[in-house]
């Protein structure tokens, strides 16, 4: 047994919010890099310059790349053979409490969705946890602005409408989000499971390295297709046109039941902010 005191798991969490949000992870640094090369439109590639510059300001001065620090979306993979000493939820509850006020973050949260009272502090965050083997405890922060997340979609598809009903929904999902999620986006997507599982698996697609594809050939080659389709639509960075309205379409599946298709797309805008420490 491995213990980890709940107040180093509160400072990792205060440092992983500040850090996510100021500096863009490489792999989306590089896939707008090669993005902006590929781009013929000059608006276009002024916008990816931009972005990029943008970026690359942030991480040199210690400030938030965007104005919407995100709801604090939190992953946690619990070792079997880890003891936390202390309060778990309240350690990361505090680590993005401190790291929101430290870092000069924009608190976006509010304590009731219909009341919309702010409660000053960007808590509480969204924790999901897995139990995992071994005596290790990561912990990933995931920073979510509402104009991509707006834009997400679930639908509990029939599975005799097959595969080209989901491919026609994550598509029209897509484009659907248009101007609206900061293009060009990175695109989670989840297929199988239930109505919560498929949520989440999404939403932990887009943690996946940009230019990844999944093991899967057949889903490979959906990912493909639909990045493709997606650029092909003319959207282009920041809605302007162009040849990047995706830099990634990530597709993750489950089994589900006999009578179930469910299918989440979870939109992430060109920051797809996330950053991953294991203690």
């Amino acid at each position: 047994m491995r213990i980890i005191h709940a107040n180093i798991i509160e400072e990792t969490v205060r440092e992983l919010c500040i850090h996510a949000n100021t500096h863009i992870p490489g792999d989306i640094l590089s896939a707008l890099t090669a993005a902006q090369a590929r781009e013929k439109s000059r608006i276009a590639k002024n916008i990816l310059s931009d972005i990029l510059e943008n970026n690359r300001l942030a991480a040199a001065e210690n400030i938030p790349a965007c104005q919407d620090t995100g709801m604090a979306v939190i992953f946690v993979d619990i070792g079997q053979q880890v003891h936390v000493e202390g309060d778990f939820n309240e350690a990361i509850q505090n680590g993005v409490r401190r790291g929101y006020k430290d870092g000069y973050l924009r608190s976006s949260i509010v304590g009731d969705p219909l009341e919309r009272v702010n409660t000053g502090d960007n808590t509480p965050a969204m924790i999901t946890t897995r139990i995992v083997p071994g005596d290790r405890l990561k912990i990933t922060v995931a920073p979510k602005g509402f104009g991509c997340e707006n834009m997400s979609r679930l639908a509990m598809l029939k599975p005799a409408e097959g595969e080209k009903a989901v491919r026609d929904f994550i598509l029209k999902t897509i484009l659907e989000a248009g101007p609206n999620a900061c293009p060009p986006m990175v695109v989670g997507v989840g297929i199988g499971g239930s109505f919560d599982k498929v949520a989440e698996t999404a939403k932990r697609a887009l943690l996946r390295p940009v230019g990844s594809r999944n093991a899967n050939p057949r889903i490979a080659a959906m990912e493909a297709e639909l990045e493709k389709a997606a650029n092909d639509s003319g959207i282009g960075p920041q809605g302007f046109g162009g040849r990047t309205t995706v830099l990634a379409v990530l597709i993750e599946t489950l089994p589900t039941h006999i009578a179930a298709l469910p299918v989440a797309v979870n939109i992430n805008c060109h920051s797809t902010r996330h950053e991953t420490r294991t203690l």
